[in-house]
């Protein structure tokens, strides 16, 4: 039985999600590291945040495409490189086992990583390394501001839609997800969708949000149906890729206008 209180379940979401040490302060019981994902938004507040204060920063004294590898840098620094892993071993994963459900897992919890992997990371950065180098800087800042908690609430709808695809003893963390009750789903939205609010309106006349909402929307259920059909079951690698990839493609299509 979760008998860990909301505030709990929040703080262990800050330890498990980022590499600050929020554990040295007060470390929350290991019930609450079950509903860390109902807290996701919420450190891409902190993440999110961190990244866009470092692009604006790092702007005032450097050209922009630099700034925009600093700012990068900085949030790498703040999770761990977590999301990023878990894309790489997506696709090496996804790439390299086919249909076969088993090896796919196989691939996945191996801890080296494979060519799939090595290009999934250089295209992402690329593609991310791009789009916000050709906005102006008010715009970059809004979006990595925003993008961040929207790409957690839509990513942490996989542990609503499908079931753990391993045991619990298996789970690279020893952590398998519970499924969000609803008070905490409608705080998950909250979380999400509360960081769009100043990006439209310091940049909403050069944004169609109808896109910047469905687009990012629109891959993770792509994502969804192909994680469905092949794994019948997300994994944390799966929920750290479709973070990832949501983020981009919010990222991307900011970048469009």
């Amino acid at each position: 039985m979760n008998t860990s209180h909301w505030w709990q379940n929040a703080w262990a979401a800050l330890i498990f999600f980022t590499r600050l040490p929020f554990w040295r302060v007060y470390q929350p019981p290991g019930s609450s590291y079950r509903a860390v994902v109902e807290w996701w938004p919420l450190t891409g507040w902190l993440t999110g945040g961190a990244t866009a204060a470092a692009l604006y920063g790092a702007a005032q004294l450097w050209s922009l495409p630099v700034a925009v590898v600093l700012a990068l840098v900085v949030r790498v620094m703040l999770t761990g490189a977590l999301h990023e892993d878990g894309l790489a071993d997506f696709f090496d994963g996804f790439g390299g086992g086919g249909n076969d459900r088993t090896r796919i897992l196989a691939i996945m919890k191996d801890s080296r990583i494979g060519t799939y992997g090595v290009l999934s990371l250089l295209a992402y950065h690329a593609l991310l390394f791009v789009a916000l180098a050709s906005m102006p800087l008010t715009l970059g800042v809004w979006t990595l501001a925003a993008a961040a908690p929207f790409a957690r609430m839509v990513a942490g709808q996989l542990v609503q839609m499908l079931p753990y695809a391993r045991t619990a003893h298996e789970a690279k963390a020893l952590v398998v997800y519970r499924k969000p009750p609803f008070a905490a789903t409608l705080m998950l939205a909250v979380q999400g969708l509360l960081p769009l609010v100043p990006l439209l309106y310091f940049c909403g006349r050069q944004l169609h949000w109808e896109y910047l909402v469905f687009a990012p929307c629109l891959a993770m259920y792509i994502l969804y149906r192909l994680i469905a059909a092949r794994l019948q079951g997300y994994t944390g690698d799966c929920c750290g890729a479709v973070c990832l990839l949501v983020e981009l493609t919010f990222v991307i299509t900011a970048a469009a206008g």
